[in-house]
């Protein structure tokens, strides 16, 4: 099966992505540290982070011309942030930085056994977009528009425009708020966590709970399971790719891959089990290294992958 997206022409974007970025700070250690103790740290590193700013920076790295839009803090941490997207070639002259706001960080802890990470994050509230500061024009300048679902009520504003304009949309999604299910009805294709359709439903099963999700969408939906690959909702069946084997040093950073390697993926046309077989190799390809960004792989580097991997 074949998405045929009717893909807008004459825009200066293949892709635009409107989310969040950060500041990550990871610590690789021996074991998840208990309470009233001292440990020392096997690794450490800092890097630009966040859901759809890490996406547009696989993109571009690609070779697909993107554009980030969100706000960052007006502190060293906020001109790092940008400084690390801006330095991969993605636009982001949309950028706001907004005056007295520390931008968004995450301490992040890495086990050093099974790469397993448990992140601690800040995001200070006036980062979020307010009424009138969103641009259609700018909002609607790529070919296809990714969102999260952090800032949701800007997130539905970007989707409607999109919507207006046939431009096809994706999400990042993998927390429950009230404006949730407004949000996912509009959306073209929805690529959530492992545990947000259960979330979203009530529903334990994750299987039944993509299938009763379904009826809150039209769109094409998704489910990432970390080791185990992922879950879609293919003509009405469930379709489970599995994950690819590699030697993990931590999973940060493998979701926002592995819907840059579906966004990828929708770009070239490619059937859907090849998309969903890509986005797989290149969120667990990430997993080799420490960070969001430092391991994305090549397209070389996937091209290099045993083709039997991830068959579903």
């Amino acid at each position: 099966m074949r998405f045929d997206l009717p893909l807008p022409k004459d825009k200066p974007f293949d892709v635009v992505g409107m989310g969040l970025n950060s500041v990550d700070f990871l610590c690789v250690v021996s074991e998840f540290p208990s309470l009233n103790s001292k440990m020392n740290i096997l690794g450490f590193s800092k890097q630009g982070g966040g859901q759809v700013a890490t996406a547009m920076v696989a993109l571009s790295r690609w070779g697909i011309k993107t554009k980030y839009i969100g706000k960052v803090g007006a502190d060293e941490w906020g001109q790092f942030s940008l400084n690390s997207i801006c330095q991969e070639g993605v636009d982001t002259s949309s950028v706001i930085t907004e005056p007295d706001a520390r931008n968004q960080f995450a301490m992040i802890i890495v086990d050093g056994l099974s790469g397993e990470r448990t992140i601690l994050w800040d995001r200070d509230e006036r980062l979020m977009y307010r009424r009138g500061e969103l641009r259609r024009e700018e909002i609607c300048s790529g070919k296809l528009l990714h969102l999260d679902g952090h800032d949701i009520q800007a997130a539905i504003q970007c989707a409607e425009w999109a919507k207006k304009e046939g431009i096809p949309t994706v999400v990042d999604i993998d927390k429950v708020e009230p404006l949730t299910s407004d949000l996912i009805k509009g959306i073209d294709f929805i690529i959530t966590s492992s545990r947000f359709p259960s979330l979203f439903t009530g529903i334990s099963d994750r299987k039944k709970a993509l299938t009763e999700l379904q009826k809150q969408t039209r769109g094409f939906l998704c489910a990432t399971l970390g080791r185990d690959g992922a879950i879609a909702l293919i003509d009405g069946n469930i379709c489970h790719l599995k994950g690819w084997e590699v030697n993990v040093v931590d999973t940060t950073g493998a979701g926002d891959v592995f819907h840059a390697g579906f966004i990828y993926g929708l770009l070239q046309n490619w059937e859907v089990i090849e998309i969903l077989r890509f986005a797989n190799a290149v969120a667990a390809l990430k997993c080799r290294d420490l960070g969001g960004r430092r391991g994305i792989p090549t397209l070389e580097e996937v091209q290099k992958c045993p083709s039997g991997c991830g068959n579903h």
